[in-house]
């Protein structure tokens, strides 16, 4: 029996158990509640183990664990063909062909990955030995590089993961994708308490991240219904591709840099620690931004490309349908982190780790930012992902330019205004795209502000209890 003929004729009946006429409403609020739960669920799971890990682990070893994994997230984004975008707006997305050609690219683009992580650990190798690299910044711990080379066999896991994770976010099926990445983060948090067990030392850290990539692929394989993968090059599938995914790949080389620049510059300025220290406020106040990022991506994205290829004059009423809870949940975190910050890190962290608090009420002020990437998932399904790479562009050059400068002016927390200023000075230019491609109305877009000031007021009153508890 080939591969076309033993996936199921429907993967969303499979997983939904739904008629494949379900409406494309019902399978957005499906997929937006699945998503909502599961990356919910799945940050609790990584803060749970952030707060475990911080009491069992120094803080340097997450200044050095947040480097080495910048590096594998800069590879990945560098290389980016946009091949699960690929799938999801090209009509063909269905087509076996077109889905076991994107599976060779993936695993190709893996080992790739892997050889170019290797040259990179031995280059942070030699700049170490020869004193290349400011003594007391995080890329002189001499753990580093071997972290890098090990954490690196983890692309090569990935690169051979299913389709079928493509195909259910393109079908908008998304409960068993959430559950096999809560499935991830369990197995990850066993292999490190175990590892922990044995061993107090950063290995642990690396050793999660590797048990993570190899439960998620094997998992894809085995529980994910729609096309069983096997090698295949299909030119015209791989033209099709490459023809969508040079944008793709643009944009997410400046995503990367935009997204992470931030890290990577604090690592050359202060030492492991302060940075350690930073990844904790940055963690938190990720969290909320990756959960509103991801129902963005995973729900917003496949319904506005089915919109756009069947009723593109219907885009611009659902794409405010999207933005209003997005823009509900993403001021009124921002209001609450904004005035509780400080009391939240003195509550769930130990004294080592206070400098956090001011870091994650500065941070805040970014989720302002949030809704417009629904716009900008908006001018990828319209075809048109060359806007994506402009708004990028300038994000990092804001970034490149506010927080150095803002370093030398006000120290760290000069940093982390410029880090804020980068996220916010690029709504004009997003808003403009959304003029030009009708999607604006401002009236809609400042009707749930006001919720800044509602969160806060929570914030404050959250503050007052938590002062109450800690007698502080």
């Amino acid at each position: 029996m080939s591969a076309k003929e033993s996936a199921p004729a429907n993967p969303m009946l499979v997983l939904s158990g739904e008629p494949p006429s379900t409406s494309l409403k019902r399978r957005v609020l499906s997929a937006g509640a699945w998503s909502l739960g599961g990356y919910s669920l799945n940050y609790a799971l990584r803060f749970g183990t952030n707060l475990l890990m911080t009491r069992l682990l120094v803080p340097e070893m997450f200044g050095t664990m947040a480097i080495a994994t910048i590096v594998m997230t800069g590879l990945a984004m560098f290389s980016d063909l946009g091949l699960r975008q690929s799938i999801v707006q090209s009509k063909r997305g269905n087509d076996p062909a077109f889905l076991n050609t994107a599976w060779s690219i993936q695993i190709i683009r893996g080992g790739l990955l892997w050889f170019l992580a290797l040259g990179i650990s031995m280059l942070v190798a030699h700049a170490n030995s020869r004193g290349l690299v400011p003594k007391d910044s995080v890329y002189a711990d001499p753990n580093l590089p071997w972290v890098i080379a090990v954490l690196s066999f983890g692309t090569v896991i990935v690169g051979f993961g299913s389709t079928k994770t493509a195909e259910a976010s393109r079908n908008l099926t998304l409960g068993r994708l959430m559950l096999i990445d809560i499935f991830g983060q369990i197995a990850a948090l066993i292999c490190m308490l175990g590892w922990i067990w044995v061993d107090r030392s950063i290995w642990a850290l690396v050793a999660g991240s590797i048990c993570w990539s190899l439960t998620i692929t094997l998992l894809s394989h085995i529980w994910l219904p729609g096309t069983a993968n096997r090698w295949q090059w299909d030119p015209s599938a791989f033209h099709d591709i490459f023809h969508f995914g040079k944008w793709i790949f643009v944009a997410s080389i400046l995503s990367f840099l935009a997204a992470n620049g931030d890290r990577l510059l604090l690592g050359g300025l202060v030492d492991a620690t302060l940075l350690g220290i930073y990844v904790i406020a940055f963690q938190i106040f990720s969290s909320i931004e990756q959960v509103l990022a991801g129902i963005i991506a995973g729900v917003s994205f496949p319904a506005l490309s089915e919109i756009a290829r069947e009723r593109p004059a219907a885009l611009k009423v659902s794409y405010y349908r999207i933005h209003m809870p997005i823009a509900l949940v993403a001021y009124t975190c921002a209001g609450i982190l904004m005035t509780s910050g400080q009391s939240l890190i003195d509550l769930l962290y130990d004294a080592r780790y206070a400098q956090a608090g001011w870091m994650l009420q500065v941070l805040a002020a970014a989720l302002l930012a949030a809704p417009f990437q629904i716009a900008i998932q908006c001018f990828v399904a319209l075809g048109v992902p060359h806007v994506l790479s402009r708004v990028l562009a300038l994000r990092l050059a804001v970034l490149a330019l506010a927080m150095v400068g803002g370093y030398h002016l006000f120290d760290v927390a000069g940093a982390l205004l410029g880090l804020v200023a980068s996220h916010l000075l690029c709504l004009p230019m997003i808003i403009f795209h959304c003029v030009r491609h009708g999607l604006f109305d401002l009236r809609r877009e400042l009707l749930f502000l006001p919720m800044v000031v509602v969160g806060m007021i929570v914030g404050w009153i959250l503050t007052f209890f938590i002062g109450l508890y800690t007698g502080s």
